[in-house]
């Protein structure tokens, strides 16, 4: 199975294009733009911001099953749905939708989610942050292919020695044994070069873990609690979806236009899959599960007005569950795929306030993200308490190695990359074999914005340069923003499964242009 030729050249020529103006600006850093990439403008007419209600997503129903197992059943297809007010958008959405609906799944009790697909190219569902047996990992040569879909892998097929290809016919289950505590993971595409348009088309949606630890707090609950999916995109004058893809047919070649090699921003930014909506809160506090699900947009996240009686928001989980004790903070960072599990008190603001959530990374309409609007004062129920969980503590001494992961854009014979430690992805190539049950020392440097994703393995974040973590790196994680010329440690601790799993960029451009390794765990 080898690639078109003709269309390896033309990817090349535009990585190395792009690449090489990159270069000439990181050549000239005295501080690093917070922006990640380069961004589409929409040719659509643009809602003013705060006028359209949020969006919740579903949840999805379990297929009955007497057994100690929950089944869901996911079908991805193509939906119509509105997004920008008087106009239709075709999405690419788990069963039609924008985001998909949300599963939920309890500790220790085992699910199993059939995925089909009835879209015009092959998927590969990964859960993001759940710890899985390497065949329901979603890795990018397992593909579930459409009814008598006859199109044979391209685009990076040399990448791909011919047994790793491992093709479904129509659907595929997904075996989740869900022994990790109470978490807010997410699942989305990620098929082999294609990841970052089929994304952007709309597969993705939350995947919320509890347990008894969890469900044992008085954190807020029910309608108080709301997962918040924030993502940008571009829409062209009749609502459809803009993505500057070399073959929008995503069939071929893989890729962007050659503007866009950094990273695709778009100029509307979406909750849920609602432009810059409006909440109606009560003056009570809210959980807010917040998740980066940009392809390239990072956000730093603030209350305008803040509080006047503390912090905006009240820290209680990470990428990967509670922490041990709520952490204060005036502002949030995030890099795309990162989750912060968040508390909002609204009893601070009188009743009327109109409370924006602001990315203080950008200016003009896209500083919006949302608004919550204090509508009226209601009896507390809920607290967060001084301790969380019982979140044990990594000991650098136990690193049974250090490994070093350099993530670059490395010239060539032929061109420009994005690479781990000089190299370009092949599915053949193992970069380490850390031992089941061990913890081990990984350090990743960067010439880039580059958040750095760990499929099965959560770590903890131990330094940056040689000194702290941020406030914001507390828990355990799974995703890390390693930022230009900067050097982050992690201890990772490689439970549950044996097999072959991946870290890689989260920028989906750059995983697309194989900004990926395996490692193996034996």
């Amino acid at each position: 199975m080898t690639g078109n030729p003709l269309s390896r050249r033309r990817f090349i020529g535009a990585v190395g294009g792009v690449a090489g103006l990159a270069m000439v600006g990181f050549a000239g850093f005295g501080r690093m733009s917070e922006s990640a990439g380069q961004t589409l403008v929409s040719r659509v007419r643009l809602p003013e911001p705060f006028t359209v209600p949020l969006h919740v997503p579903d949840e999805l129903r379990a297929v009955p099953d007497p057994g100690s197992e929950d089944r869901y059943e996911l079908g991805q297809r193509l939906g119509d749905v509105e997004i920008i007010p008087g106009t239709r958008t075709e999405v690419w959405g788990y069963d039609g939708t924008f985001p998909g609906p949300t599963i939920r799944a309890r500790r220790d009790r085992p699910v199993t989610v059939t995925v089909s697909n009835e879209l015009p190219t092959p998927t590969s569902t990964h859960l993001h942050g759940g710890v899985t047996p390497p065949d329901s990992d979603g890795y990018p040569t397992d593909l579930v292919l459409p009814p008598g879909y006859q199109h044979e892998p391209t685009g990076h097929s040399h990448m791909v020695a011919p047994e790793h290809w491992l093709l479904h016919r129509h659907r595929k289950d997904y075996v989740y044994p869900m022994r990790q505590q109470s978490a807010t993971l997410w699942y989305h595409d990620h098929r082999m070069d294609f990841s970052a348009p089929q994304v952007w088309r709309g597969l993705a949606g939350f995947f919320l873990v509890s347990d008894d630890e969890e469900e044992a707090l008085p954190l807020p609950k029910g309608d108080r609690d709301i997962p918040l999916m924030i993502c940008d995109r571009a829409f062209h004058e009749d609502g459809a979806f803009m993505y500057p893809a070399l073959d929008p047919s995503l069939q071929d070649t893989p890729g962007v236009e050659h503007d866009y090699m950094e990273g695709v921003q778009g100029d509307v930014t979406l909750v849920n899959g609602t432009p810059w909506p409006s909440l109606d809160v009560s003056g009570a506090r809210y959980r807010f599960r917040l998740l980066n699900a940009s392809n390239a947009r990072r956000y730093r996240l603030a209350l305008d007005p803040p509080p006047s009686g503390g912090d905006s928001f009240t820290q209680v989980g990470s990428d990967n569950g509670l922490l041990r004790a709520p952490v204060g903070h005036a502002a949030i960072p995030m890099s795309p795929a990162e989750r912060f599990d968040v508390v909002v008190d609204f009893s601070q603001y009188p009743v009327g306030t109109q409370v924006r959530l602001v990315n203080t990374l950008e200016s003009g309409r896209m500083q919006n993200v949302m608004q919550f609007h204090v509508v009226r004062r209601a009896r507390e129920d809920s607290e967060v308490p001084a301790r969380l969980a019982d979140v044990p503590v990594l000991d650098p001494a136990r690193a049974e190695r250090v490994r070093r992961f350099d993530f670059r854009n490395t010239v060539g014979d032929d061109g420009h990359h994005w690479t781990i430690n000089g190299r370009a992805f092949t599915t053949s190539h193992v970069e380490a074999n850390p031992a089941l049950g061990s913890i081990e020392r990984w350090r990743f440097t960067s010439d880039f914005h580059h958040p750095v994703h760990l499929h099965l393995a959560h770590f903890q974040v131990l330094s940056r340069n040689g000194r702290d973590p941020l406030p914001t790196d507390v828990g355990w994680k799974d995703t890390v923003d390693v930022r230009p010329y900067e050097t982050v440690d992690v201890l990772a601790r490689f439970d549950g499964f044996r097999g072959r799993y991946m870290l890689h960029c989260h920028n989906l451009e750059h995983e697309d242009m194989a900004m990926m390794a395996n490692f193996d765990v034996v």
